[in-house]
C-alpha cells in the first residue's frame, strides 16, 4: 500500500461517516411531528409540545452546519498539508520530539477550538437563548474556555509526554506502559473528579439538613448503601437543565445533584432517581464499564503499537519525517470505524444497563415517582419523545422514555 492510497482511505472513512451521520438524523428529523404515544401525552401540553418541535428542528439544523464545516475544514486540512504546515511551525522552536509533539498537538487543539468557537457561542446564546435553557454569561463562557485549555496543557499535554517518552525509551512495548498510566489516570479521575476538577467550573455545597437528606439516608440504609457525601451543584449557572450523578468509590463515594433537579423535582422523585443510580452501583454497572474502558483503550494501544513505527502513516498525511504525532493522528482517523463499532457496542449494553437500574429503583423504592421524574427531566429539557429506532441504535446510551416507562409498569 502506499500512503497516496492511505491518505484516500482516510479521506473516504471520513466521507462515508458524515453520510451515515446526516442519513441517520435525517430519519430522525423525519419523526419530529409525530403524534405521541398515549402514555406520554401527559408529558407536554400543546404549546410545549410545539416548542419542542421548533427545538428540535433548530439544533436540527443547526448540527447539520456545524457537521459540514467540521467535515470541510478537515478535508481541506488534509487535502492543503495542514499537518505538514503545523509541523513545520513545531520543529522550528525545537528539536526534542515531545516538546514537538506538544506544541503540535497545542497548536491543533486550539486552532480547532478558536474556529469552532463561533458555533459553541451562537449554540449558548442564541440557541438556547431562544429556548429558555441558557443562564451563562460571556464571563462564564469565557473563563471556560481558558480553564478547559489550561486542563488539557497540564493533563493532556502530561499524559501525552509521558507516553512518547515511554515510546522512545521501549520501542514496540510502549504500549504497556502508556496502558498502565492510562489506567491509573482513569481510575485516579473516577475517585477524585468531582473533587479536584467539577470545582474549577462550579460550585458544590453540601446537602442541607431537611426532608429530602432525611429521605435520601433513609432510603440508602433500606438498601445498605453507605451515602454520607451529597453535594448540591450550581447548575443553573450555565443551564435550566437538570442532572444528577455518582461519583468515586469507596470513601470517596459521592452523589451530585443540580440545583434544577432539586428545584424542578418533589423529593420522592429525586429519591427515585437517586434508587435508580443507586441500582447502578448495586448491579457492578460502573464497575463493567470502567473496566471495558480500560479494556478498551489498551486493545487500541495495542494495535497502535504496531502501526505508529510505519513511515506510511505520516508519509499519509504529507509528512516527510516520521513521528509518534504525526503516526498517532493517522492512526486514530484510521481507527475510528472500529471506535464506532465498539461505541455502538457499549450504548447496547449501556441500553440494557439503564432497564437493570430502573428495576432495581422499580424493586427498592416506587416505580411512579421515578416516571413522572423522568417524564418532568424530558419536558423541562424539550427531549425528542418519538426518536427514529435507527437514531437510537446509532446513538442513545439510554432507552427511550416510552421504553423505560413501559418497562416500569411492568
Amino acid at each position: 500500500m502506499t500512503a497516496n492510497t492511505l491518505f484516500y482511505i482516510i479521506i473516504a472513512i471520513l466521507i462515508i461517516n458524515f453520510i451515515v451521520d446526516k442519513f441517520i438524523d435525517a430519519l430522525n428529523a423525519k419523526h419530529f411531528n409525530d403524534i405521541l404515544p398515549k402514555e406520554l401525552r401527559d408529558v407536554y401540553e400543546d404549546t410545549e409540545y410545539k416548542k419542542s418541535q421548533r427545538y428540535k428542528a433548530t439544533t436540527y439544523r443547526f448540527g447539520i452546519l456545524t457537521s459540514t464545516f467540521s467535515l470541510v475544514l478537515t478535508i481541506g486540512f488534509l487535502w492543503l498539508d495542514g499537518f505538514e504546515f503545523v509541523d513545520n511551525i513545531a520543529r522550528s522552536y525545537s528539536d526534542n520530539t515531545i516538546i514537538i509533539a506538544l506544541l503540535f498537538f497545542g497548536i491543533i487543539m486550539i486552532g480547532s477550538d478558536i474556529l469552532t468557537t463561533p458555533f459553541s457561542y451562537y449554540s449558548t446564546f442564541v440557541i438556547e437563548e431562544q429556548f429558555g435553557f441558557n443562564k451563562t454569561t460571556i464571563k462564564t463562557f469565557i473563563l471556560d474556555k481558558l480553564k478547559g485549555w489550561l486542563m488539557m496543557g497540564v493533563i493532556g499535554g502530561g499524559l501525552l509526554a509521558l507516553i512518547i517518552w515511554f515510546y522512545q525509551f521501549t520501542g514496540q512495548h510502549f504500549w504497556l506502559y502508556a496502558w498502565g498510566l492510562v489506567t491509573l489516570f482513569t481510575v485516579f479521575m473516577n475517585m477524585f473528579y468531582s473533587k479536584l476538577i467539577v470545582p474549577l467550573f462550579n460550585k458544590q455545597t453540601p446537602l442541607e439538613t431537611g426532608s429530602l437528606r432525611d429521605k435520601i439516608s433513609e432510603y440508602a440504609q433500606t438498601v445498605g448503601f453507605k451515602l454520607d457525601k451529597i453535594f448540591v451543584i450550581d447548575g443553573s449557572k450555565r443551564s435550566t437543565k437538570a442532572n444528577a450523578y455518582f461519583s468515586g468509590f469507596g470513601n470517596e463515594k459521592r452523589v451530585t445533584l443540580y440545583d434544577t433537579l432539586i428545584n424542578d423535582l418533589e423529593d420522592e422523585e429525586i429519591v427515585a432517581v437517586l434508587a435508580h443510580e443507586v441500582g447502578h452501583y448495586k448491579k457492578k454497572h460502573i464497575i463493567f464499564n470502567l473496566m471495558a474502558s480500560i479494556l478498551l483503550t489498551g486493545f487500541m494501544l495495542f494495535v497502535l503499537s504496531f502501526f505508529i513505527s510505519n513511515p506510511l502513516l505520516s508519509n499519509a498525511l504529507s509528512v516527510e519525517i516520521p513521528s509518534f504525532h504525526i503516526g498517532l493522528i493517522a492512526f486514530v482517523l484510521l481507527y475510528s470505524p472500529i471506535s464506532e463499532f465498539t461505541g455502538l457496542v457499549m450504548n447496547l449494553v449501556s441500553r440494557a444497563f439503564e432497564y437493570q437500574a430502573d428495576d432495581y429503583a422499580k424493586n427498592t423504592y416506587k416505580a411512579e415517582p421515578l416516571i413522572t421524574s423522568l417524564k418532568k427531566l424530558s419536558k423541562n429539557s424539550l427531549s425528542n419523545l418519538t426518536p427514529h429506532p435507527a437514531y437510537v441504535f446509532m446513538h442513545y446510551s439510554h432507552p427511550t422514555l416510552l421504553q423505560r416507562i413501559r418497562n416500569l409498569r411492568t
